[in-house]
């Protein structure tokens, strides 16, 4: 034999010699560390799977909606309605020109209208000299009205437009006569009396 001691003894004796406490502590915790990993990692494989199957869902979803909807979608359908949309936006932008034109006429009538109020209103309510002399012509009622303030009387209506009073002035006696103008009596009767104050 070549070795003085027993092997088995001699190997006895190196193992005591090493210290595996520390390496076994050592390989524990590793043995931890890598179940801790295998448990996130298997939870976030599940997370993500999850996720997988809901977005599988969506897209099945979504893709039944499209294919559904492509199916209802009919092109000539598709066509006819921008045909009629177009004709629609034509006839709105025609009416609109049209109603442009009209009021761009309306606001030349209004000018027009405008520049004949400034006119009417320089020659007053009466109008002007020739329009006033005109009137008179033709109007009964102003020559009578004429007439009369001649002789010295005026009529004031009321606000029926009938005659309520009358005012005689008489020049030569330096009278002032006010007559309350009454329905009840005749003509005659107020032609007389305006004479006799006359």
């Amino acid at each position: 034999m070549l070795l003085d001691e027993d092997p088995a003894t001699l190997i006895h004796h190196t193992i005591g010699n090493f210290n595996i406490h520390p390496d076994k502590t050592a390989i524990g915790r590793i043995n931890e560390s890598l179940s801790t990993l295998q448990q996130a990692r298997d939870l976030r494989i599940r997370d993500a799977e999850n996720a997988l199957k809901k977005l599988s869902r969506n897209f099945q979803t979504l893709a039944t909606q499209h294919s559904e909807t492509v199916s209802a979608h009919s092109s000539t359908d598709h066509a006819s309605q921008i045909v009629e949309l177009d004709t629609q936006k034509f006839r709105v932008a025609k009416a609109a020109s049209d109603l442009e034109i009209e009021g761009e006429r309306l606001e030349q009538e209004l000018e027009g209208l405008k520049g004949r109020l400034r006119a009417l209103d320089m020659q007053g309510i009466e109008g002007d000299e020739a329009m006033k002399a005109k009137r008179e012509l033709e109007d009964p009622t102003i020559l009578k009205l004429k007439v009369y303030r001649s002789l010295g009387i005026d009529l004031d209506l009321d606000g029926t437009g009938a005659y309520n009073k009358a005012t005689i002035r008489n020049t030569q006696k330096g009278d002032v006569h006010v007559v309350n103008i009454d329905p009840k009596f005749s003509k005659f009767f107020y032609a007389n009396y305006f004479w006799q104050t006359l």
